[in-house]
């Protein structure tokens, strides 16, 4: 049984300031996503600019944060917001959803297509290969701040988290999505994108292999006490993530198809 290390969740404290190391996550992976981004510039995936790139990090921050907070306030606390609404902008308070944040970037993703006369799959298979780093570095951050903890367990490297108040060692199931959603999809899905694939299919591996990580790594993670497990014995993160998996597999299908017509009947 090992005992969470209890890190200082602020950084650096400059006087009434404080810098949380949170924020810094997400400063961390969407530099990633700029670095990464400027490397396959360079390399020729793509015809955007540098401006493009930077243009479109600056979109997809307003789509996490906008989406992210809105999926939290729809599909986990709706009743609570609703009775107090002005509480939708206390972002100081917590509560963002990576579902919410996906369905904010893709609304980002295809009025920037748009507006560059390019289809969403052609941005969407650009950036897709380099936000799993972002969500490691994200779900570090939930780590560091000692939030979204695993359910009891009695293996060997289960974790004491003095936050959820029970002394029972858990499942540092932070640590889990951080390996599985951002260290082993980034490798998947940056392989996948390495050689030419039919539009819209590097899309739809980056949606099936998060679903389906998230879904099986929820079975560690322990569900939030105002909702609990809902239809099935499933969470609210694995209810939200089968539509990302059938999304992908309908569209990787689809663009297989396309790209490979049947024989003449």
């Amino acid at each position: 049984m090992l005992h969470y290390p209890q890190i200082d969740p602020v950084a650096l404290q400059l006087g009434p300031v404080a810098i949380h190391w949170y924020g810094l996550m997400y400063l961390i992976g969407f530099g990633l996503v700029w670095l990464l981004g400027r490397w396959r510039i360079q390399q020729g995936k793509t015809d955007l600019s540098m401006r493009d790139l930077e243009d479109l990090i600056f979109y997809c921050v307003l789509g996490v944060v906008i989406g992210g907070r809105m999926g939290y306030v729809l599909f986990y606390k709706p009743g609570d917001y609703l009775a107090h609404p002005l509480e939708i902008f206390y972002l100081w308070q917590g509560g963002m959803s990576f579902h919410g944040g996906l369905i904010g970037v893709i609304t980002v993703l295809l009025l920037f297509a748009r507006k560059r006369g390019k289809s969403l799959f052609e941005i969407g298979d650009f950036i897709a290969p380099m936000i799993p780093l972002g969500l490691a570095a994200g779900r570090l951050g939930n780590f560091i701040n000692g939030e979204l903890w695993g359910r009891p367990t009695t293996v060997p490297w289960g974790m004491v988290f003095p936050q959820s108040g029970d002394g029972l060692a858990r499942h540092p199931s932070q640590l889990y999505e951080m390996g599985l959603e951002g260290f082993v999809l980034f490798a998947l899905v940056w392989w996948f994108s390495s050689k030419p694939r039919p539009s819209g299919q590097v899309s739809a591996v980056f949606l099936m292999g998060y679903g389906v990580f998230r879904f099986l790594v929820e079975f560690t993670r322990e569900p939030d006490n105002f909702l609990g497990l809902l239809a099935g014995g499933l969470s609210m993160g694995q209810l939200l993530s089968l539509p990302m998996i059938l999304a992908g597999a309908i569209i990787f299908a689809l663009s297989a198809k396309r790209s490979n017509p049947g024989s003449t009947r």
